[in-house]
């Protein structure tokens, strides 16, 4: 057991991805796109909300600035997170054994920081963290690993000393470049890529429940 744990949220903390994927469609039909293509939901999946908002711009060629795209998908997701996106089983449980190990916590996401601390807070589990940072505050997503250097940073570890809770690829490969432990955990939403993740992790948790038993 590490001494300092950064964990992602969507799709490690919380199962929030079908949610996502469904926020897409729904976002794409209200600007009046029918069919949306399964290439388009994977590259959007490593976006922040500004960046996916970009990408849909360019994509389809919507005349509202990103700012006012990005504001719109906001309002579709932030009733999910307030209201009913649930902890992934086992989690809770899991938190408290870390707790009792003395283990810092803290939580880097590629979602807004208010979003994850609505959903955090309701789901009862915000007060085991000592911050919430988002990509969108760093300004860079996952394919860069500034945001777990900076968490590193504010927890006062260095990466040998961090474990790095991941579901995404993109995610787990950028965490281990950069020197963290990493502990892969399985999201539906990849499962096409668990193989790989788990043969670049340094652990992996298939059930948050199971991992209790380790």
């Amino acid at each position: 057991m590490k001494n300092y744990a950064i964990f992602d949220m969507d799709g490690t903390l919380v199962d929030s991805m079908p949610y996502w994927q469904r926020l897409a469609e729904e976002y794409l039909r209200i600007k009046g796109v029918r069919k949306i293509r399964r290439e388009i939901l994977e590259n959007i999946r490593p976006m922040t909300i500004f960046e996916a908002a970009v990408y849909f711009k360019d994509v389809y060629g919507f005349l509202e600035a990103p700012e006012d795209l990005a504001q719109e998908v906001n309002e579709l997701m932030i009733k999910h997170y307030r209201e009913d996106i649930p902890l992934k089983p086992g989690v809770r449980d899991y938190l408290e054994k870390l707790k009792k190990g003395n283990v810092r916590m803290c939580v880097a996401s590629a979602t807004a920081e208010y979003l994850m601390k609505a959903c955090l807070e309701r789901a009862g589990i915000l007060e085991d963290f000592e911050f919430l940072l988002s990509c969108e505050t760093v300004g860079m997503g996952k394919h860069s690993p500034e945001i777990y250097f900076l968490a590193a940073e504010k927890l006062g570890a260095r990466p040998e000393d961090t474990a790095v809770y991941e579901d995404a690829l993109h995610a787990v490969e950028t965490a281990k470049a950069a020197g963290f432990y990493v502990t892969a955990v399985y999201d539906e939403n990849g499962k096409e890529n668990w193989e790989k993740i788990c043969g670049i992790a340094d652990d992996s948790i298939f059930c948050w429940k199971d991992a209790l038993r380790k």
